[in-house]
């Protein structure tokens, strides 16, 4: 697989995505995040987390200190950031334009959000920006 045609050249694993995109939800619906909000949201054990936000925060995308909060640097941000938006676009595709159900549809682009190159989610991108469009125009 050519390396520069994905969205992450990062060597973020999926596992390290999924950690970056629980921070920045924990972050939202509780102000800040803790490893225990990671923990109940990932549902995995505590030491696991603490081991990913070692890695992370050696990458550059948290900040952490033992008993302290998670903080998404802006690195870590951008990041969070990219994977959200694939995990919506997949989401919209796959419940607006294919019909496959809601609780389908999450748990399939949890999975696709980390695989899928930057050439085909721009086109993806492009293609519903387009049937959506269409919808709207059928709809006046």
């Amino acid at each position: 697989m050519n390396k520069e045609n994905l969205i992450n050249k990062e060597h973020l694993t999926m596992s390290m995505e999924d950690y970056l995109e629980a921070i920045s939800i924990a972050s939202k619906q509780h102000g800040v995040a803790r490893v225990k909000d990671i923990r109940d949201l990932m549902n995995v054990k505590t030491p696991s987390v603490t081991g990913a936000l070692t890695v992370l925060a050696k990458m550059g995308y948290v900040l952490h200190e033992k008993y302290g909060y998670v903080e998404l640097t802006p690195k870590g941000v951008k990041a969070a950031d990219e994977v959200k938006q694939r995990h919506v676009l997949l989401t919209q595709f796959l419940t607006d334009i294919l019909g496959v159900s809601q609780s389908a549809a999450d748990i399939d682009a949890c999975k696709m959000e980390h695989v899928i190159s930057k050439e085909t989610f721009d086109k993806l991108t492009n293609f519903v920006k387009k049937q959506k469009a269409a919808v709207k125009k059928k709809a006046k």
